[in-house]
């Protein structure tokens, strides 16, 4: 199978023809099963494809070759100074193909270009190459032990078959940041990317082929929630790497009990943003507004509850209205595009219907507020929301919003937004915005989150570990944190005497 070839441009967009293809044991395998899920563009409704519904047999194909990959010489006894060009070939196979993977991306997901080629595929080839730096820095110790009669060193080994489970979201991104320190530390693969967008983790599939990836190293099935259940639940997987909903994590949790699987879990997040009365506006708005805007919304760690100090909270918000209001919403192809459509008409309605709810509730929406229509019907498109008078009963203050909605709150000390911003089942990250260091430091160290930021809402980094508290997941992704959740650390006694 290739996607180029199996496609054809029209004035439609790129359309892919037949049933999406499963990568094992190095062969393009045609789905058993007849039973597929559509691939929508969800600017316009368009069909792009048909993907396939993996099987209980082709899960355990996908297993049994990772599982034999594991102890093949071309795989196992790769050198780390081999492994470590084959991963910086595959981030060179994204680059040259990067205008492919950003359309693709783009059709696929929803996301404008500028962010499919800026976030998604560069920060997949950066992931690639940032990994690949580690795999001649995988060492153990010699720890000195109390015996004289034999000495000590350890080693990280691969856990071994990783299961690895993508979202919808960032769908090239996260794949990226999985595989990139699973491969790095010698492991084997069977990914499942999300059903609504799986055709450029396929593309990024090919291309690992064409880098040199060994037969069998990854191995890809499609499919919706029961393709998922039958990788968690199966004896041959080790390890579960899973970015996604925490009811989904908590299914997760149950099935991985079988054979004690590792588990690394990226789950929900309600980031709060912290607006101290002293924080610079003139600075501070534009960044809150690209971070609920980024890929509309659709972001774990994305600003969707703001606590705004009561003295400034009238002007922070007529800014905010103003901003907000600006931003250029279409179809993500289209030139100078600032936000997408959301990723389905399923999601736009539950993000509709968490607004609703507010309103119901006494919430008031100065922008938006209900879903877009006219020139926008076909799509799923959400318009940028700012609502005030919200309280921390209503849902869009309480739960993930995943859209682009801006929950306005005020309060008045620090001790009164501290207590109020943990009061929360989740823990992802938050920021801070003050002008005072001091103030910044204090209030970061007291917030109970994964990720705290501090007059910035940046902070995805290949070498930073994310990963959140609580009901925000277990574990932490990228940095060398991430070589943790990859390895088990093997300790060998040598006998001296």
């Amino acid at each position: 199978m290739n996607l180029v070839e199996q496609s054809s441009q029209t004035d439609r967009g790129l359309v892919l023809g037949g049933l999406s293809n499963f990568l094992i044991d190095g062969q393009w395998r045609e789905p058993i099963s007849g039973s597929a899920h559509e691939a929508i563009n969800p600017a316009n409704g368009e069909h792009l494809g048909n993907l396939g519904e993996a099987t209980a047999a082709e899960v355990d194909a996908a297993v049994g070759a990772a599982r034999r990959a594991l102890d093949t010489p071309a795989w196992g006894q790769m050198l780390p100074n081999e492994r470590a060009r084959l991963l910086w070939a595959i981030a060179d196979g994204i680059e040259a193909n990067a205008a492919e993977l950003s359309r693709l991306e783009t059709l696929d997901q929803g996301q404008p270009l500028r962010v499919s080629a800026g976030m998604s595929v560069a920060g997949a080839a950066e992931h690639f190459r940032y990994f690949a730096g580690w795999c001649t820095k995988l060492d153990g110790r010699v720890p000195s032990v109390s015996r004289r009669d034999a000495m000590l060193y350890t080693q990280r080994v691969p856990v071994g078959v990783c299961g690895l489970i993508t979202p919808w979201n960032f769908p090239l991104l996260i794949a990226a940041w999985k595989l990139a320190p699973a491969l790095a530390t010698g492991n084997t693969v069977v990914l499942k990317p999300a059903e609504q967008t799986s055709l450029t983790t396929l593309r990024l599939a090919e291309i690992m082929e064409e880098a040199g990836l060994p037969q069998g190293v990854l191995n890809v099935v499609t499919g919706a929630g029961a393709t998922g259940r039958l990788i968690t639940e199966h004896s041959g997987i080790d390890k579960v790497s899973f970015t996604g909903s925490t009811a989904v994590g908590r299914e997760i949790v149950r099935a991985s009990s079988g054979n004690l699987k590792r588990l690394s879990l990226e789950l929900g997040g309600k980031a709060a943003s912290i607006v101290c009365e002293d924080a610079d506006l003139d600075k501070i708005i534009a960044k809150n507004i690209a971070n609920v805007t980024n890929n509309s919304g659709q972001v774990c760690g994305a600003l969707s509850r703001f606590y705004v100090h009561e003295s400034i909270a009238d002007e922070f918000i007529a800014r905010a209205q103003e901003q907000l209001g600006s931003i250029s919403v279409g179809n993500g192809l289209d030139e100078g595009i600032q936000m997408g459509p959301l990723n389905s008409f399923e999601h736009m309605e539950r993000v509709d219907e968490m607004v609703q709810s507010a309103l119901r509730e006494g919430a008031s929406a100065v922008l938006g507020g209900s879903r877009m229509g006219g020139d926008f019907a076909a799509g799923s498109f959400y318009p940028p929301t700012l609502l005030t008078g919200v309280t921390e009963q209503m849902a869009v203050a309480r739960d993930e919003i995943f859209g682009p909605v801006m929950p306005i709150m005020t309060y008045t000390d620090e001790d009164e937004v501290i207590a109020r911003v943990n009061d929360s089942e989740y823990g992802l990250s938050a920021s801070v915005w003050t002008e005072n260091l001091a103030r910044g430091h204090r209030l970061a160290a007291r917030i109970s989150a994964g990720a705290v930021r501090v007059n910035t809402v940046s902070g995805l980094d290949p070498a930073a570990p994310w990963g959140g508290m609580r009901a925000s997941g277990w574990g932490r992704e990228m940095g060398a944190e991430a070589l943790e959740a990859y390895t088990e650390v093997k300790a060998t006694w040598i006998g001296l005497d």
